[in-house]
């Protein structure tokens, strides 16, 4: 078996590629409940974010089965252009790696965010809802999620970090020349359309108008904030005094369309605007940006904002990098130790069963004890059994990955005549292959 990610991010594609492929969670949801459909791929977790669509994968080999990875992919994302040259590929260890730093927001367009390790986490959720993960990717999922929060706790590359809205206000600030007593238009009502209205609020905008398709969740928001909701049809005939317009929705198509634009802006006499589009797929038409008067940002432009603190942040990225080394060479360890189970479980198996039948033969010609008694004998020779086979046991873990790994499993099948075993693979074969195992 091996492990492999496969997908694009916004380091190889631009968001005008990203929405393309942007995965929803229904799309996923079903994508993963027919995950046997895949020939070779046997366990998958999608992450896919604003940033990023990725899948997480165990196949039976790389080689053979990445075409079958990559039809899953793109039935997942319902296109199948020819974006090659923007996909990348992480095998085994490069795909522990990848998915650490992932985690650890070392990947993310602004360094330390801390949205990422919550996107992971409802990631695997997602995937073990669907029952699309065994031993290994439940193994590399929960280290992840560890070496996130552990990034975190032992650097400081979270503080004076920005988050995507934080970044998209402070664009829109340098532009205007500042926000104090201006007014501001917000498409959607989650968190990212929260986040950015608390960084407007800070930023001294005196009005938000908050557009939802779900007006009660309009109007929830727009209260917190002393702000007005409005209807999502229309919300630029309702805000024409709207000198920031956000959109963070999860649309499928735009939902700023250019000649409503046209209109907004000749009802505003030419005042210009200043439009950030942070989702993916994108909200607002490209075509917006050729209207007089209008500014329009996407995601992407972000990258370019400046921020005094990215260097120091740079600085604890340096730390966070040694955290994750440490993490992939244990999470190593461990896949090794799995290599072994299957021969390490059947070892255990054989000698329970031959201290069963003494127990059970043992017990008739003991006479009558009480249940007490036969509770003692029960311990006592699990406790015997569990010693004579640990040093055993240990010496077969520590093989693991060695030149010795095969002598001792050889070894082993012979001295207890372990034959139903099968093959356990060499030490060269799993550098570059996982064991699966199914729970």
């Amino acid at each position: 078996m091996q492990l492999i990610c496969f997908g694009l991010n916004h380091k190889t594609a631009p968001v005008a590629v990203r929405e393309q492929f942007a995965i929803p969670k229904s799309a996923v949801r079903q994508g993963l409940a027919n995950l046997g459909d895949y020939d070779g791929v046997n366990e998958a977790v999608v992450l896919s974010t604003c940033n990023r669509s990725e899948i997480y994968a165990v196949v039976e080999s790389a080689a053979d089965d990445l075409a079958s990875l990559k039809q899953f992919f793109f039935d997942l994302a319902g296109n199948e252009e020819d974006i090659d040259a923007y996909l990348y590929t992480y095998l085994d260890e490069d795909c522990v790696r990848h998915l650490f730093r992932v985690a650890a927001s070392l990947d993310s367009l602004v360094l330390g965010e801390g949205q990422i390790l919550s996107q992971v986490k409802e990631a695997y959720a997602l995937a073990r809802e669907a029952s699309a993960t065994s031993t290994v990717l439940n193994t590399l999922m929960h280290r992840a999620i560890k070496t996130g929060k552990r990034v975190r706790a032992e650097t400081r590359i979270q503080y004076n970090s920005v988050s995507v809205s934080y970044a998209a206000v402070e664009l829109a600030s340098e532009k205007l020349g500042g926000l104090e007593g201006r007014h501001a238009l917000i498409f959607g009502a989650g968190k990212m359309a929260e986040l950015t209205a608390q960084h407007l609020v800070a930023h001294g905008i005196s009005l938000i108008y908050v557009a939802n398709r779900h007006m009660e969740r309009a109007a929830e928001l727009a209260a917190r904030f002393g702000g007005e909701a409005i209807p999502f049809e229309g919300a630029l005939r309702h805000s024409l005094d709207a000198d920031v317009i956000v959109t963070s929705t999860g649309a499928p198509h735009y939902v700023v369309k250019a000649w409503e634009t046209q209109q907004f802006m000749t009802k505003r006499r030419g005042r210009p605007v200043f439009f950030i589009d942070i989702a993916v797929p994108r909200d607002v038409d490209p075509e917006v940006s050729e209207i007089r008067g209008v500014t329009l940002y996407n995601i992407d432009a972000l990258e370019a904002v400046v921020d005094e603190h990215r260097a120091e942040r740079r600085e604890e990225a340096k730390a966070a990098d040694a955290i994750i080394e440490e993490e992939v060479a244990s999470l190593e360890d461990r896949f090794r130790y799995l290599s072994l189970r299957p021969l390490m479980a059947l070892l255990s198996d054989r000698c329970e069963r031959i201290r069963e039948r003494e127990m059970r033969r043992w017990h008739s010609k003991i006479g009558e004890l009480d249940k007490e008694h036969w509770r003692h004998i029960d311990h006592m020779t699990q406790m015997i059994v569990r010693k004579i086979l640990r040093m055993p046991m240990i010496k077969l873990r520590k093989s693991a990955g060695t030149e010795h790994e095969q002598f001792y499993i050889d070894a082993m099948r012979a001295l207890f005549k372990l034959d139903t075993l099968g093959g356990t693979g060499t030490s060269e074969m799993r550098h570059h292959h996982y064991r699966h195992e199914e729970q």
